[in-house]
Order: C-alpha cells, then structure tokens, then sequence
C-alpha cells in the first residue's frame, strides 16, 4: 500500500500544506489544496484517481477539488470518478463547483465523468469495500473510513477528536491515518498526547498522524511523503 501526502497541515498551519492522501496512485482522501501541482511533484497523474474519499465539508479538506475537476473535464475527460461523501455531497459540492466555475461547471461535470456517493456504512466505491464511521468534529458531520486494499485495512480518520467511535475505526485496522494537531487539546480535534495513546491502546496497527498545526510530534508524515506500507 502506497501513501503519498500531498499535504499534512490544518486548515491554517503556516508550515504545511492542507490535508490530502493518495492511496496506491487511485484513491484519494480529502481534497484540501493545493492538489496538481503536488501530484505532479510527487509524479503522479491526476486522471489515474479513480475514487475521493471526503471526510467532511470544511475548506482545508475540499478547496483543492475545483481546479482538479477542471483539469479531470479538459486534460482526462471521460475517466469514470466517484466521489464519496457524508450526507448532502451532492448538494455541496454542487454549489462549490458551481461558484468556481460558474454557468460552465455542468459542462465540465459532464466531461470529467463525475459520480457522487453519499457515504454508507458499509459499501463498494471505486472498486473497493469500505465501511464509514460518523466521527466527532464541533457541529460538522464527518465520517471517517475503512478502506479494504488487497486484504488489508487502512483506516483514515480526517478530522475528529479521540472518541468511542474513533476507536472504533481503527480497531483492527493494518494502516491508521488519524490527525494530531497540536500540543494542546481542543474541543474539536486530537492532541498529540491523545494521537500517541490511542496508537499504543492500537498495538498492531501502524498509525500515521497528520492534520499537524504546526511543528512536529513522532510518527507524523511531512508533506510530499511518500510511505509504503
């Protein structure tokens, strides 16, 4: 399983790009920007994504899908996408898309072969079986997945404060992406601390934190990571 971080930072970290995750050259989860030009860096083709996962509907998760939607309709048109989402994606993004590029955008949809799926707790997107879990993060409704590759289990968590239904998500799970934002505890995310002692209660799991504010804490991927696991 191939994990290339496009970007490890919250939504206004000053050393960190926003969050997203390319899975094995297909899939990606979240969408915060910027996302071409990263995925060139890192050598990998934007029209290759099959699937996005998104957690939730904040900027630094969703901002960097316009202009990948626009280089999917003119530079990759007709490859199938999927986009899955919590409930109302469609409506969401709809309006997102259509603010970026207005009157045009239909048209763009259209060639850019895009799909939306409000998530289930248990589904195939993409060609891969995932189970969504409703995560806590302040009044927005996230979800976090377990996306089954090849026999294994990569849990990713987005945004979300450590809580029984997090725990949930990664149990068992091979790969655990989970956030660690900072040295402090929030009301709304996880704190380094709190990212360590969920990993140890996960032995077996390997995690791998992002979502950092600022500087750094143990088993955190930096941006342009590329991670075989």
């Amino acid at each position: 399983m191939l994990l290339a971080f496009l970007g490890t930072g919250s939504a206004f970290s000053l050393e960190r790009y926003n969050g997203a995750v390319v899975v094995d050259g297909r899939l990606l989860l979240d969408g915060g920007a910027p996302l071409l030009p990263h995925m060139h860096r890192l050598g990998l083709d934007p029209g290759a994504i099959e699937g996005i996962f998104l957690t939730h509907f904040h900027g630094d998760h969703v901002l960097g899908l316009p202009p990948f939607l626009l280089y999917r309709a003119f530079m990759a048109a007709g490859r199938p996408l999927l986009l899955v989402g919590p409930p109302g994606v469609e409506a969401r993004l709809e309006q997102l898309f259509g603010l970026a590029w207005g009157d045009e955008w239909p048209a763009f949809r259209e060639s850019a072969a895009l799909t939306y799926h409000e998530a289930q707790q248990a589904g195939t997107a993409a060609g891969v079986r995932y189970e969504a879990v409703k995560l806590d993060h302040g009044r927005m409704d996230c979800r976090g997945y377990r996306v089954r590759l090849d026999g294994r289990v990569l849990a990713y968590a987005g945004d979300t404060t450590v809580s029984p239904p997090l725990q949930d998500l990664v149990r068992d799970a091979d790969v655990a992406i989970t956030e660690a934002t900072a040295p402090v505890s929030s009301a709304a995310h996880t704190s380094w601390d709190e990212a360590h002692e969920l990993a140890a209660r996960h032995p077996a799991t390997r995690f791998i934190f992002n979502h950092l504010h600022g500087d750094s804490t143990s088993g955190s991927a930096a941006d342009f990571d590329v991670i075989d696991v």
